[in-house]
């Protein structure tokens, strides 16, 4: 034990007396690790992200919406929605406990006294859409089914919006502006927070649907999709196989031809965000594993360095009676104490860095004991794996040879 501590210490003391070899080694070493840290932490907070939406899409859920995948993919929106869809959908699967149709408006200008505002969406819905999406209305009312029969304006609006446009007043009763319309807030939304896709859930305005299509859209006919949700959430895919069926059937559609719809379920969802966030995750983990590399390469060779501008200091310790393992121990000690060091400071920058990604970009991360033990095991891997040879190197200095230099 004692041997130990003689080893340990003299090591600590050879890493302060190098203090350049030292800072070099830490630094190539903490950007690595750093590297490390954030895609440890990106992985979890996307888990854990992808996780949340799903819960707050609703495992018993499925979505509808016009147009098929070849259209959007070249960037053409169809209109192949109809309400008479929803309606036939809601006859046809008794299953099915709540059928919402949607429509929405993108983008749309709405002022407050003097404060002009863009609001990233008016959706128009059903007096159900709250209940649809599992998003309660905290302050004033829900609209009715009479105000949707009714073409009334008012409207739901987010917590972003409210912000934007009322500060701290209280918008319940007021009238705002949505494309020159007057409409009164009827009530406010609870916070939601980002879609998968990235989006504001909370910049905007909830309005009844046959308000939207009639005032905003000069439509009667079309929608942009319908929410269905399921009794028996365990037969969700049996049933999302059925409702394609059923779509593609009202459409007229030939087996011949691609769906002019899309049916999203949770777990599109999922595959969206595993695949967004494993191309941040590769290419991290590349520049991890380059700079970790170069890290244990700058490494070996100070320490192969410094093993030469120390050989009379080995020989006069071998001479001494310092055995082969001794010298294999410090130097292997002060490798992995400047590795472990790293290790810590990179944790630390990875942790500042990973905070200012969610910031600038509002990336989801999720810090936990994982990142700081992979980090750790690494800086270890890093210190055991190229300090070997520069230590094997000075334990074979025979002691006569390394005294005369």
């Amino acid at each position: 034990m004692n041997r130990l501590f003689r080893i340990i210490s003299q090591s600590v003391t050879a890493v302060k007396a190098f203090k350049l070899r030292t800072f070099f080694c830490l630094i190539s070493v903490a950007l690595g690790i750093s590297a490390i840290t954030i895609i440890v932490a990106a992985t979890e907070g996307a888990y854990k992200k992808a996780f949340d939406i799903v819960a707050r899409f609703g495992p018993d859920s499925l979505m509808v919406g016009s147009g098929g995948e070849e259209a959007r993919a070249i960037g053409l929106r169809q209109k192949t929605l109809t309400l008479e869809d929803a309606e036939a959908a809601a006859q046809a699967f008794h299953s099915a406990y709540l059928i919402v149709p949607m429509t929405s408006v993108a983008d749309v200008n709405v002022s407050y006294k003097n404060k002009k505002y863009q609001t990233r969406r008016v959706i128009g819905s059903t007096n159900d859409y709250s209940r649809a999406w599992t998003w309660p209305v905290i302050q004033g009312s829900d609209f009715t089914e009479d105000d949707v029969k009714g073409l009334r304006n008012v409207g739901l609006i987010g917590q972003y919006l409210l912000k934007e446009l009322f500060n701290d007043e209280d918008p319940v009763g007021k009238y705002i502006f949505v494309k020159g319309i007057p409409v009164q807030i009827i009530g406010v939304l609870s916070e939601r927070g980002m879609s998968a896709s990235g989006s504001n859930l909370d910049d905007r305005i909830i309005m009844p649907i046959s308000t939207v299509m009639r005032k905003l859209q000069n439509e009667t006919k079309y929608i942009s999709s319908f929410r269905i949700r399921f009794i028996d959430q365990e037969n969700l895919y049996t049933h999302m196989e059925e409702l394609n069926s059923f779509m593609r059937q009202r459409h007229g559609l030939k087996e011949s031809e691609p769906d002019d719809f899309r049916i999203v379920s949770p777990k599109e969802i999922v595959n969206f965000l595993v695949a967004l966030t494993g191309s941040l995750v590769i290419f991290l983990g590349i520049t991890g594993i380059i700079t970790l590399t170069v890290a244990g390469f700058v490494l070996a060779n100070l320490f192969l360095l410094s093993v030469k501008e120390r050989t009379a200091e080995i020989g006069i310790r071998r001479a001494a009676g310092a055995k082969r393992r001794d010298i294999l121990m410090q130097f292997l000690g002060e490798s992995v104490i400047i590795t472990t060091a790293g290790g810590i400071v990179g944790f630390i920058l990875g942790v500042v860095s990973s905070k200012l990604l969610m910031l600038i970009a509002d990336f989801p991360i999720h810090f936990s004991w994982k990142a700081f033990t992979i980090g750790m095991l690494l800086s270890w891997v890093i210190g055991i794996g190229f300090g070997l040879q520069p230590a094997n190197r000075a334990a074979n200095l025979k002691p006569i040879e390394a005294i005369r230099g």
